[in-house]
Formats: structure tokens, C-alpha cells, sequence
């Protein structure tokens, strides 16, 4: 994307209290061009913030095309499975998705790094990073080309914590055993190994019964998604682990993206940083509140050395010869710009 429009959306966003009003102005008109009607598909939940950008950004983008592009808004995976995504957005039976680097580190091996443990230091590393046109022009092409895709920026889904059922995690060496749900990709359960754990593939839909019945002993995700799916229900303890800082590309089909005239192009590129603006403004609010409530419902936090975490999570990606898919020319840029 223009990342100098999502620059001027962050720069324009006026915050009241927890609440975000996006107010970035485009200056084309997209009003007369053919329609076109955009399928966006996610497993989120419904009440979750980034479900709810989903939203905004259909609002948005009608608003910004002057009617003639729309998006049709599909969560909770109600269309497509977490599971078939990728292929409904690469096949462009949907048109725009989410997705993860240890999703699309199955098609670009080299992502892998990325959704290695502690690979970002914080918030502004991974924003600043994956909204830039360095991202443009030094990560994301790779997955262009690989998945017929484009990518349009980066949202912050949050930091991702441990919850467990009956084991209280104090130090990393408390992960061992443990059955961690992950989803089922290469990065994903290379992540839960790297935390000493015993990482299990399921699909999000099915984690609160599996958690409930003891099926899985512990699952990772961040504050946020883990009250608006309930995981504190069917947990005792949560680790503030902090060991992901995760983010979601918002992607288009390639195709689909160039049978968009060059305004509704345009419209597309305002709505997703109106979306990012908003959407991270809301979950960085949601985070300084989450601990409290939790607590409050009944949840013992713990608060684990997060040095330890990241120096035996990193050391066993590349003790266990984990890093031969890595770009690591890439991968020194891109530590480089942490702050």
C-alpha cells in the first residue's frame, strides 16, 4: 500500500478515551466506477476488536469509493474454516483475509521467522516495521509472488499470554509437558516447542471445548481474544508471557485487486489505515485494562522472567537447527529497527 496514507490516518486519528474516530480524508472520487462487492472472511470472534475493524472497513471503503466498492463481512468463521482461508483467498473466493506469518510461512518458508518467539521487541518494532514501506519493498513481496496476494498493512492482534488449566507457569521450565493447543502449521508448533512445551494442533473453534474437557492443557493467545472466546472460563492460570507480539496482514487477492480502478484502489488503501489506526488504538486501550479483569474473574496471573523466556525460546530455534528456512540478512535489517 501507500504507507504515507497510513502514516496520515495515525497521524489524524483523534482518540477520546478508549474510543477511536478515524478522520483521514481522501481526495479522488471512485463514485461512477463499476461496482465491485469484496467477501473479507475471518475466524474471529464476533465481539473481538479486529472483527470488529472488519466492519469499519466495510463502512469505510463504501464511504471512500462514493458506493461503488462494498464488503461483505463474514466472522466467527461462519464461511470459511481457519483452516481454508488461504486457499479461498488465493483460489479469490474471497477476496480479502487476515493472515498470520505462520500461515503464510506455508507457502514462503522464510516467514517462519517471524513467528518465531520474541523475534519483535515490542509494539512500535513490529508497527513501525510492517507498516513501512520497508515491509513493502523488503518482506512482503516474497508473498506476493508466492500466493498471488497483495499486502495492504499490518493490525495489532495483541501480545500473546499462556493460559493453563491446572498448572501455574512461574518459570519456562514449568512449560514442560504441557499439551499446548497451536494452530496446525510448521511455525506455529515450532513456536510451542521453542516454549518447552507440547504443542497439539487444533483449530480455534474447537479450543474452548477442548480446554473444558482437558483435552488441552494450555493455549496461547492474546488478552484480548482470550476474553471475547471465554478461555478464562475454562482456565485456572494465566502467564504474562508476552512471547508473541502478533499481528495480522490485511491481504487481497491479487486479482481482485486489479480489476479495482485505480480511485477504488485508492479507496481501499484510506479504509485499511483508517482500520489499523483504529483498531490498534483499541486493543493497546483493551490491554491496560485486560490484567484487572481478569483477576477479577477469578484467574492467579503470574508473571514469569521474560529474559529467561526469550533466551531459552531463541536458543532453541537455533540449537535445533530451526533456522535454515530463516532470510537471516532479513532478519538482522529488521532487529536492527528495534528501538
Amino acid at each position: 500500500m501507500k504507507f504515507k496514507k497510513l502514516a496520515a490516518a495515525l497521524l489524524t486519528t483523534a482518540i477520546v478515551g478508549t474510543s477511536v474516530t478515524p478522520v483521514f480524508a481522501a481526495e479522488y472520487d471512485a463514485s461512477g466506477d463499476p461496482e465491485a462487492t469484496l467477501i473479507w472472511s475471518g475466524n474471529c470472534v464476533s465481539s473481538d476488536t479486529h472483527a470488529k475493524a472488519m466492519h469499519l472497513f466495510a463502512e469505510k471503503v463504501e464511504e471512500y469509493s462514493g458506493g461503488s466498492v462494498k464488503c461483505d463481512v463474514y466472522t466467527d468463521s461462519t464461511l470459511y474454516s481457519s483452516e481454508n482461508e488461504l486457499q479461498a483467498l488465493i483460489d479469490n473466493d474471497m477476496q480479502l483475509c487476515y493472515l498470520s506469518f505462520p500461515t503464510m510461512a506455508t507457502q514462503v518458508p522464510s516467514y517462519e521467522m517471524f513467528a518465531s518467539g520474541y523475534f519483535w521487541k515490542n509494539y512500535d518494532h513490529m508497527h513501525e516495521t510492517l507498516n513501512s514501506d520497508f515491509a513493502s519493498e523488503k518482506i512482503y513481496p516474497a508473498a506476493e509472488e508466492a500466493m498471488g496476494i497483495k499486502v495492504l498493512g499490518s493490525i495489532y492482534l495483541g501480545s500473546r499470554v499462556i493460559n493453563t488449566r491446572e498448572t501455574e507457569i512461574n518459570s519456562y521450565d514449568d512449560m514442560k509437558g504441557l499439551l499446548l493447543r497451536m494452530p496446525n502449521s510448521d511455525a506455529w508448533m515450532q513456536l510451542g516447542s521453542a516454549l518447552g512445551a507440547e504443542p497439539t494442533p487444533l483449530a480455534f473453534s474447537e479450543l474452548y471445548t477442548a480446554l473444558q474437557t482437558g483435552a488441552i492443557e494450555a493455549q496461547d493467545n492474546p488478552l484480548a481474544s482470550n476474553k471475547n472466546a471465554g478461555f478464562h472460563e475454562v482456565t485456572k492460570y494465566m502467564a504474562i508471557t508476552n512471547h508473541v507480539v502478533d499481528s495480522l496482514m490485511i491481504s487481497v487477492n491479487a486479482e481482485a485487486w486489479d480489476n479495482l480502478t485505480e480511485a477504488q484502489q485508492m479507496a481501499v488503501e484510506d479504509a485499511v489505515a483508517d482500520t489499523i489506526a483504529w483498531n490498534d488504538a483499541e486493543r493497546l486501550a483493551e490491554e491496560e485494562e485486560m490484567i484487572k479483569f481478569f483477576e477479577d474473574e477469578g484467574l492467579t496471573v503470574t508473571y514469569p522472567d521474560i529474559d529467561e523466556f526469550k533466551e531459552k525460546t531463541t536458543a532453541y530455534y537455533f540449537d535445533n537447527d530451526l533456522t535454515g528456512n530463516w532470510d537471516m540478512d532479513l532478519y538482522e535489517e529488521v532487529q536492527a529497527l528495534a528501538k
